[in-house]
């Protein structure tokens, strides 16, 4: 069984049929139905035969990312454009279901933006510390890592050891002394969150 899908408000659902009806957190706006909240996606059958379109839910899953907050996500794919990640965390909240982010190349850095080379900047796995800029398309959010507080804070070199940083766009192996390209944040101490993982 697939895990359900999961809407941000604001997010057009289906359109609204004879036996098609929004349930709790949802609205219906020129035919179609929307949700209102995010959370999981469920239908359910009522005793007249209609079947509901329903967001739910609970109560510590309600963290959503905004405009101007700062999150953590976990890069998955990098082309010469843009990076996808995952939001897997907003402030110093985890989220049970990642979000779809996107960091683009124009918003990599402040400065010299046409010369940004985005494998120099992430790899798949880094983790990345970005403020979010908008929700952009196909419930992606956009994000940006152009300040210096922002970037890569945990990277796996290709010998599989934690990389550590040596400047704002480099990164060292301890075990080969290789060194790697990234987009390094300089982490602020209030970013900060100790972990036993």
């Amino acid at each position: 069984m697939s895990a359900p899908m999961v809407c941000v408000p604001g997010q057009r659902l289906c359109r609204e049929e004879d036996k098609l009806k929004a349930g709790r957190g949802t609205y219906t706006r020129n035919s179609f139905i929307y949700s209102s909240l995010a959370g999981p996606l469920i239908t359910t059958k009522n005793e007249d035969g209609m079947t509901l379109v329903e967001v739910v839910r609970n109560a510590e899953e309600n963290v959503v990312p905004s405009v101007d907050a700062l999150v953590t996500a976990k890069v998955t794919n990098v082309n010469p454009r843009f990076c996808k990640c995952a939001i897997i965390r907003v402030g110093k909240t985890t989220l049970k279901d990642s979000f779809r982010g996107m960091i683009r190349k124009e918003d990599v850095r402040a400065t010299e933006k046409d010369k940004v080379e985005m494998y120099k900047c992430f790899r798949p796995g880094d983790i990345v510390i970005a403020r979010v800029i908008s929700l952009g398309d196909s419930q992606s959010y956009l994000l940006t890592t152009a300040e210096n507080e922002l970037g890569v804070v945990i990277a796996t070199s290709e010998a599989g050891a934690s990389l550590v940083p040596v400047s704002w766009n480099k990164m060292r192996c301890p075990k080969t002394l290789t060194e790697e390209y990234r987009k390094v944040a300089k982490v602020q101490p209030q970013y900060i969150v100790y972990s036993d993982t």
